[in-house]
Parts: structure tokens; sequence; C-alpha cells
């Protein structure tokens, strides 16, 4: 691919953003591809190194704050007229109690995600004072020359032990996944605000 088709095929998918942040990230690739043709390489191993549009797009997308690309998608294109206002105000009790539930639901459903992982995070910590607890327990009851009593807690302090072990991966990996599903979401709401844009 060439300078000139990478850089408008990102312009044509980077409609949902200001326009000055459009040509300022156009400005800054061109600026890239420039200089690592300085650098020897042809314009198309330069946009080639740069990565796919897509790439690159998903990159910009996510560097961008959501607030600049919701107030970009909300802001009127042309005039309001005084109908559109009414509409808007009649129908403001079923639309917005609508979107009231969306995101009601939306937030309750990630707070149920992160309430399993804190639970989880929970049952490590138990896990781990149980052991810590029934090695103390089990010595002080060999000592005090209750030795199958102090075996039993010794031997329930190590099982404790190695279930928080596995217990630790799991809610390590647990947390790595619900971060980066979170991720993931925020990526797909911005990429719907540039795609109705895109499509408007």
């Amino acid at each position: 691919m060439r300078k000139s088709e990478f850089l408008a095929e990102l312009k044509d998918r980077l409609g949902g953003l200001p326009p000055q942040d459009i040509e300022e990230r156009l400005t800054f690739y061109a600026e890239m591809i420039d200089d690592r043709i300085d650098e020897g390489l042809t314009e198309e191993e330069a946009v080639r190194e740069i990565g796919t549009v897509d790439e690159v797009v998903a990159q910009i997308i996510e560097d961008t704050p959501f607030i600049k690309l919701a107030k970009q998608r909300i802001r009127p294109k042309r005039r309001i007229h005084a109908w559109e206002i009414v509409l808007l105000a009649l129908g403001s009790p079923i639309w917005l109690s609508l979107l009231i539930a969306a995101f009601a639901v939306i937030l309750s459903l990630y707070a149920s995600l992160w309430s399993v992982i804190v639970s989880l995070w929970a049952v490590f910590a138990g896990l781990v004072s149980c052991a810590v607890g029934g090695l103390a327990g089990g010595i002080g009851f060999i000592c005090g020359a209750h030795v199958p009593s102090g075996m039993a807690v010794l031997g329930t302090a190590v099982f404790c032990a190695g279930l928080s072990i596995f217990a630790f991966f799991g809610c390590k990996a647990s947390t790595k996944g619900a971060a980066r599903l979170t991720r993931l979401m925020a990526l797909s709401i911005k990429k719907c605000f540039v795609g109705k844009e895109n499509a408007s």
C-alpha cells in the first residue's frame, strides 16, 4: 500500500473524530512514513512497518478519550428546528427512561463481574489466613502435648496453603480476563461512535 492510499483510508476510517484530531493524526503518520523513507525504506515498506490501517485505527480510538468522541457525535451538524425540540421533549419520558434502564443494566453487569473477582480474591485471602493460622495452631497443639490434634491442624494448614496457590493463579487470570474484557468493551463502544459517524 502506498502512502497516499494509507492516509486516505485512515482519514475515511477516522470520520467520528473531531476534524482537528484527524488532521493531527494524518500529519503524524505522514511524517512517520517520510522518516522511514529517509532511512532507506521504500514507500510500501515504510507503510507496512507502521502496521495495517485496522491496527492504527484501533490504537487511535483506544487513545482518544470517550468524552471527546461523545461530544463530536452529539454535536448537531445542522440547526435544530423548533418542532424537533418539541418532539424530543415530548418523547423524553420514553427515550430517557430507556436510556437510564440500559445504563443501569450495563452498570449492574459490570459491577457483578467485578464483585465475582473480589469474591475470588476474598476466598484466596481466607485460604492464606487458614494456612497461617493452622500452622500456628498446629505448632501450638504439638507444643502443648496434643500431637494428634496438632498433626491434623498442620495437615489442614498445608492443604489450605496448596489450595491458596491454585486460587492465586485462578484469581490472577480472572482479574486479567476481566480487565481485558473491560478494555475491549470500552474499545467497542468507542468504535460504535466512530462507525456511526462514518455511516452518517
